[in-house]
C-alpha cells in the first residue's frame, strides 16, 4: 500500500494522521503551516453541541469524539481536561436541547440565580476543554511515534497531491475554497484575547446567532476570552476594536477577568459551509477523501470524522 497523503496539520489533519498511522498505514502530512500556526491552535476550545448538517452524521461524529476526549482527560500530557461551566442565552431556547447533550451525565438547567444579568436561559454541564497549543503538540508527538512523517510545504493543487499519492486526505479547512474550488466553503473569522488566569476554573459560553458573543475558557494559567464570528472576513491580523469589545463583554459578566494581564491576541478563520463534507471522490485515478467545513465545531467533531476518514481510506 502506498503512503496516505494528508493535506493540512490542523486538528483534523493531525487526528486523521494519528488514526491512520496507529492503524498501521504509512502517512505523510503536508502542510503550509505548522500545527501551532493553524486556526486550530487559536481555538477556545471545548467539546459541545454542534448545530451543523448533516445532523445524523454530526451526532455520530460528536459521540465518538466525546468518548475520546473524555478518555484523554485522564492523560495530563494531552492538554484535555473536564471542566464545569455554563452555556447560556439572552433569549429563551426552550426545553429542547441538542441530542449530543445526552452524553453529558451532569447536564441540568440553570437556576435563575446562576445566570448573569440579561440572560434568561442556560444549562450547567461538565465537558472536555482542550488547551489547543498543548493538544496539537500531543497529537503531533503521537503521530510521529506511530511512524508518521510531517513535511512543511504547501500543496498547490489536487493534481500535485495525486502525483504524490493515490490516496489523499484533504483537511485544508478554509483552504479548500481554493484547493478544490469549493465556493461553498468560506471564512468565519474568530478572534480571542488570551489572559493570565486570575483564578477561573469554570467555562462560560453565550449561545447566539449574532456576530458577537461572550465566552471564556480556562486552561491552567491562561484563559481564552471570546468572541466574534464574522462571515466572509479573510483578515488574519487581530483588530483592536474587536479585542476591546471582547474584554468589555467579558468584564461585564466576570469582574475577575476585567484587569487580567493580556498575554496575546489571536485570529483564526473557521471553515464555514452549509454542511460538513466528509466523503470520498475519484480524481485522475486517485482517491481523495475530503474532511472540511466544520465551522466552529472542528475540534469537537475531530475524532469522529477521523474514524470515518480511516474507514473511507480502507474502503
Amino acid at each position: 500500500m502506498s503512503p496516505v497523503l494528508v493535506i493540512g496539520a490542523g486538528v483534523h489533519g493531525l487526528t486523521c494522521g494519528v488514526v491512520l498511522a496507529e492503524a498501521g498505514r504509512q502517512v505523510l502530512i503536508r502542510t503550509a503551516e505548522r500545527p501551532r500556526e493553524t486556526t486550530s491552535a487559536v481555538a477556545g476550545a471545548m467539546w459541545g453541541p454542534a448545530r451543523l448538517k448533516p445532523a445524523d452524521r454530526v451526532l455520530y461524529w460528536a459521540t465518538l469524539s466525546h468518548a475520546e476526549f473524555t478518555a484523554l482527560a485522564r492523560d495530563e500530557s494531552s492538554g484535555v481536561h473536564l471542566a464545569p461551566g455554563r452555556m447560556a442565552a439572552r433569549f429563551d431556547l426552550g426545553d429542547v436541547v441538542p441530542p449530543e447533550t445526552k452524553l453529558v451525565p451532569d447536564l441540568r438547567r440553570c437556576h435563575e440565580h446562576e445566570l448573569p444579568g440579561g440572560f434568561v436561559w442556560g444549562y450547567r454541564a461538565t465537558v472536555p476543554l482542550i488547551d489547543m497549543p498543548r493538544y496539537l503538540d500531543f497529537l503531533l508527538a503521537r503521530f510521529q511515534a506511530a511512524g508518521g512523517e510531517i513535511r512543511l510545504g504547501p500543496v498547490q493543487s489536487l493534481a500535485d497531491a495525486v502525483a504524490e499519492s493515490d490516496t489523499v486526505v484533504n483537511c485544508t479547512g478554509v483552504g479548500a475554497h481554493e484547493l478544490v474550488g469549493d465556493p461553498g466553503v468560506h471564512p468565519v473569522l474568530g478572534q480571542h484575547v488570551v489572559v493570565r488566569n486570575p483564578g477561573i476554573d469554570e467555562y462560560f459560553i453565550e449561545l447566539t446567532d449574532g456576530g458577537e458573543f461572550t465566552s471564556w475558557m480556562p486552561h491552567g494559567d491562561r484563559v481564552v476570552l471570546g468572541g466574534v464570528s464574522l462571515d466572509h472576513d479573510w483578515r488574519r491580523t487581530p483588530r483592536a476594536d474587536l479585542s476591546a469589545g471582547i474584554r468589555r463583554r467579558v468584564a461585564e459578566l466576570e469582574p475577575r477577568l476585567a484587569d487580567a494581564e493580556v498575554l496575546e491576541e489571536t485570529v483564526g478563520l473557521r471553515p464555514g459551509r452549509e454542511s460538513v463534507r466528509v466523503e470520498a471522490e475519484r480524481y485522475e485515478g486517485a482517491r481523495i477523501i475530503h474532511d472540511y467545513g466544520h465551522a466552529g465545531s472542528g475540534i469537537g467533531l475531530s475524532w469522529g470524522c477521523a474514524y470515518e476518514v480511516a474507514d473511507l481510506v480502507e474502503g
